[in-house]
């Protein structure tokens, strides 16, 4: 199959290259040079613009920062070309950036007058996931253009959830990560409490996982340098899923409990403590290292 892929960053480039190499055929580009370089020496075909990409394309995938990106690529304005105007009728848009679902709505909207379907599918696992091909993908869209789409997402990933419509794949998203943003404080508070009191930070995670305080960050991700040597914590806090990024999904929470008067005490409550970190100069670090919070110097 020949797609076009926009968006080469942590999370999308070892999708990129796992379609790559699963024999599909892709044109790539992203903005950041360096980025095109990295994945230009794994022998991944990169364009000279997102438009070049399009040529023959039966699939479009885009990994993108917000919702102010995704925009810009598909709908244009303000003297920007749209993308949507280039890509030709019967094409699938797989979007899997995360992004407010009334962005994801306007276009899928664009998309159906063009005669292209659109679907959300936004995801979650992490760049480990992203490089072992096994992240979670929750789509929001037509469930006949689900099953257009699934051979390539089983290629990125090995769970694949219908949430509903045109945006529900994003709304799912934000309520994950939301909970997950909640999770990591709670774990590093606790983790922070015992190493205050002279624990074994190692211990003490094998304690709580294998107990009633489990949970992913836990399992997969410990915020606590040395415990894990696969888990940011123990690289500096470097890659990984960045603060500022943790910050944008949580403000996507806010903005959509608002729309809806849903209450979000905690969801509430963790954006302010990401905030206050970004704002210490921590923004580029893995989200994880909000534990330099709560920890005694």
């Amino acid at each position: 199959m020949k797609i076009s892929f926009i968006g080469l960053g942590h999370m999308g480039g070892p999708m990129a290259l796992n379609l790559h190499r699963a024999g599909h055929a892709l044109g790539a580009f992203d903005l950041s040079a360096e980025a095109c370089g990295k994945l230009a020496a794994e022998g991944l075909p990169v364009a000279a613009s997102a438009a070049d990409t399009l040529d023959g394309a039966e699939v479009v995938i885009s990994m993108l920062p917000a919702s102010a990106h995704v925009e810009a690529l598909y709908l244009g304005g303000e003297g920007r070309p749209s993308l949507m105007e280039r890509i030709q009728p019967g094409t699938l848009v797989i979007d899997s950036s995360t992004i407010a679902a009334a962005t994801s709505r306007r276009v899928a909207e664009a998309g159906a007058r063009r005669g292209v379907a659109v679907i959300d599918a936004p995801v979650s696992g992490g760049t480990g996931g992203a490089v072992a091909g096994t992240l979670t993908f929750m789509v929001g869209g037509a469930a006949a253009d689900l099953e257009r789409a699934r051979p390539v997402l089983e290629k990125m990933g090995s769970n694949i959830f219908h949430a509903g419509g045109p945006g529900a794949g994003q709304t799912a998203k934000i309520c994950n990560n939301m909970l997950l943003g909640i999770l990591m404080i709670g774990t590093s508070e606790a983790l922070a409490l015992g190493v205050a009191n002279g624990l074994d930070p190692k211990v003490l995670s094998e304690i709580m996982r294998r107990s009633s305080g489990g949970n992913w960050a836990l399992e997969k991700y410990n915020p606590m340098p040395g415990v894990m040597d696969a888990a940011p914590a123990s690289k500096g806090y470097a890659g990984g899923f960045g603060t500022d990024l943790m910050l944008k999904d949580l403000g996507l929470a806010q903005e959509s409990a608002i729309a809806v008067r849903a209450a979000t005490p905690l969801g509430g409550l963790a954006r302010s403590l990401y905030a206050a970190h970004s704002l210490a100069g921590h923004g580029a670090l893995d989200f994880s290292s909000v534990i330099r919070m709560l920890r005694k110097a």
